[in-house]
């Protein structure tokens, strides 16, 4: 009777468990002006993809593979990101990102559908290591600008930039 009750505590518990290392993620309602509504269902999932980059991004620079970074990044931003993770490895380090907030605002939607332009006041923490050892651990907090543009199947990574007005800001 305990086996087949821990099994079941297990499956209700584990989506749980999951969320709790995820981000904590606020998304401001856009009020965009202009001759195209963004729908619900394209903000959504414009968003989802966003988010989903980061996650290959921590992958790319913790394993610096910069061929991870394909299905979320193109043009400058894959290109600076790419270049990142070539010259960690050249170093011998490698970075992980755990990243704890996104407070995200869907600031243009172009005409035409191509693009949507973003504002993240992203909260994240940084730790760079030699092989296994630790070299540095640093909270940061940044504002990005993003500028995706639509795929074959998702939203993609064209600019990804810390707002140069605003910088990155670190806490130890």
């Amino acid at each position: 009777m305990m086996k087949p009750l821990l099994v079941v505590f297990s499956i209700f518990t584990m989506p749980f468990a999951l969320l709790a290392d995820q981000a904590a993620v606020r998304v401001e309602p856009s009020h965009l002006q202009g001759p195209r509504q963004l729908q619900q269902q394209t903000a959504t999932a414009a968003i989802r993809d966003y988010l989903q980059s980061w996650q290959d991004l921590s992958a790319a620079l913790a394993q610096n593979r910069a061929d991870l970074l394909d299905p979320d990044f193109v043009g400058t931003a894959r290109d600076k990101l790419a270049n990142t993770v070539h010259e960690q490895a050249a170093l011998g380090i490698h970075t992980r990102y755990r990243d704890r907030s996104h407070d995200l605002r869907i600031v243009l939607y172009s005409p035409e559908g191509l693009s949507i332009q973003l504002v993240d006041n992203v909260e994240y923490d940084e730790q760079v290591l030699d092989h296994d050892k630790v070299l540095t651990t640093q909270r940061v907090h940044a504002r990005y600008i993003v500028v995706l543009t639509p795929a074959e199947m998702r939203w993609r990574v064209r600019i990804f930039q810390v707002d140069p007005q605003e910088g990155a800001h670190l806490k130890n």
